[in-house]
């Protein structure tokens, strides 16, 4: 039996590269950016006006006029309009609109709210004016050619916002494993069944598809019986199919938990079973051929809940070249006693003070398959294996489970 530094250790040296393919922009959110992307022209493209009002000459406003002469109405998408340069018998200006592109004529625009605007003459009512005030110039933001969005970072809505500005309608993004689940267990019927009084709905297979959807993974899920013979073939066709292999249930020491027992004989190399810690300690982890992977998790759901925060998504993230994550810190709200000598994986509810700091109070149900307790709680903090007391104030490493 290992412990949870050795397991994790292990798992990470296994990440695998699935390479690189190319998706449509809006398919694109929470995958992993896999080129440089450039802007196409410069940014924004043209001196643009950030305020509707009028432009001026900022020179005629030095000269001491006060009062402009309003001769067109320019809106965004508009050519620019140019006024001329004479003044008489008022210096002119252009109403504008926001987003309208600058003329080479005028070098500053006046808000609405600063002026007063009577049969077509705009007197200025607040000063003082500066000069190109309210103007966000060409360039400024980036320049054509240089990058504007890196390789290696994580899509969301700025990443698309800018992908459409520079027209990359479609981008190249790291590559996402064929992943299947497999959960097992003949006590075990399906969602849309009506349980026997000895029988439960599967749900882990669920949870664990739900959270590999908030990195775009599209997961099969598949059920094996209590059977050594199906669930080695299944195991073995699995590997024809999938690079990773996700399982749920039969991997303790019951008469029927024969999952260690097919995936040996359909030949995954087995790196290590059974880990220190509660819950989860029957985790089981393997590789097989050049990329392939599988995790073969505790049935009972919170181990398995836990098992998927602690090392399978993490694995992911390294395998798609998400950025390494911060480890997250919480201090202990109440003293807790645990003798086992194991690290103890204890659910907890974060809260934050006026002086943002995390607390933890744990909140620690009845059993790894008391699942309805992760509605309560936000985190799994990690008490150390080396230690039997965990005292208030203390500060613990912690797995978050949900945002906020």
């Amino acid at each position: 039996m290992i412990t949870v530094s050795e397991a994790e250790r292990i798992i990470l040296a296994h990440t695998k590269d699935y390479g690189v393919e190319t998706v449509a922009f809006l398919d694109a959110p929470g995958r992993v950016l896999a080129e440089n992307i450039v802007a196409d022209r410069d940014l924004p493209p043209y001196d643009r006006v950030t305020m509707d009002g009028i432009a001026i000459r900022h020179a005629d406003y030095m000269a001491g006029a006060r009062t402009f002469q309003i001769v067109a109405t320019q809106a965004a998408g508009d050519v620019p309009i140019a006024i001329p340069h004479s003044a008489f018998p008022l210096p002119q200006a252009i109403e504008v609109m926001t987003g309208a592109a600058r003329s080479s004529t005028v070098d500053t625009i006046i808000p609405y709210e600063n002026l007063r605007i009577t049969d077509g003459v705009a007197h200025i009512q607040q000063e003082p004016v500066r000069l190109r005030q309210n103007l966000h110039f060409q360039g400024s933001d980036r320049r054509q050619g240089t990058t504007v969005l890196a390789a290696g970072q994580i899509i969301g809505p700025a990443q698309i916002n800018m992908a459409a500005a520079v027209g990359k309608s479609a981008v190249l993004v790291k590559k996402l494993p064929r992943v299947v689940i497999l959960s097992s267990g003949d006590e075990l019927v399906d969602v849309a069944d009506t349980p026997l009084p000895y029988q439960i709905r599967r749900s882990n297979n669920y949870a664990t598809y739900a959270m590999l959807r908030q990195y775009g993974l599209e997961a099969v899920m598949l059920h094996l019986p209590d059977s050594l013979e199906i669930s080695q073939r299944e195991v073995a066709r699995c590997q024809l199919e999938f690079d990773v292999i996700l399982l749920s249930g039969g991997v303790s020491m019951g008469k029927f938990d024969y999952i260690p027992q097919a995936l040996a004989a359909a030949g995954v190399q087995m790196h290590f079973h059974k880990v220190r810690q509660r819950p989860g300690k029957p985790f089981w982890f393997g590789t097989f051929g050049e990329r392939g992977v599988v995790f073969a998790l505790p049935g009972n759901p919170v181990s398995t809940f836990m098992c998927l925060h602690r090392y399978v998504l993490p694995w992911l993230q390294a395998s798609l070249g998400f950025p390494p994550a911060m480890p997250s810190y919480a201090i202990l709200e109440k003293t807790i006693r645990f003798e086992a000598p194991l690290l103890y994986f204890v659910q907890v509810k974060l809260k934050q003070d006026e002086a943002a700091r995390i607390w933890a109070e744990p909140l620690e149900g009845h059993g790894s398959g008391d699942f309805a307790n992760l509605l309560d709680t936000d985190a799994f903090l990690e008490l150390p294996l080396e230690r039997t007391e965990f005292l208030v104030g203390e500060v613990f490493r912690v797995v978050r489970f949900k945002s906020g």
